[in-house]
């Protein structure tokens, strides 16, 4: 199985640790502890990070006397792949349903940018489906 499918079977606060790990970039033990809802205890949470670098999630650097964990997966790839699960999963496989829910979930935030971005996406999608 792929790095990606197994992500999918990590238990809550594993999700949860990796999820902090791939919003920072990298993370040391005390930042996935401030990070963390429900804090556990320091030696729970490097206990984790150890488990989850056993599974081959991450993989540590030293800085000086601090442990730094970073992903082992591709952070793009990933992203890619839980948005695939995420239109799968609560959109009917529909990528127009799961845009269309996200722009209104963020109408009030987009900028005349944001929403010239997002007409050249979809005039570049358009042309691509066009010549297929």
């Amino acid at each position: 199985m792929n790095q990606n499918g197994l992500l999918e079977k990590l238990g809550p606060r594993e999700r949860q640790i990796m999820d902090i790990v791939y919003r920072r970039g990298q993370a040391t033990a005390a930042e996935v502890l401030q990070d963390l809802p429900d804090k556990p205890s320091n030696s729970a949470v490097r206990g984790m990070l150890r488990l989850l670098e056993e599974k081959g999630h991450l993989r540590h650097e030293y800085d000086g006397p601090r442990y730094v964990y970073r992903p082992t997966a591709d952070p793009a790839r990933v992203s890619k792949s839980a948005m695939k699960h995420v239109v799968r999963t609560f959109f009917d496989n529909s990528a127009s349903s799961a845009v269309t829910a996200m722009l209104g979930m963020y109408e009030a935030r987009l900028t005349d940018q944001d929403f010239d971005r997002l007409q050249a996406a979809i005039d570049h999608a358009r042309q691509r489906g066009a010549q297929k």
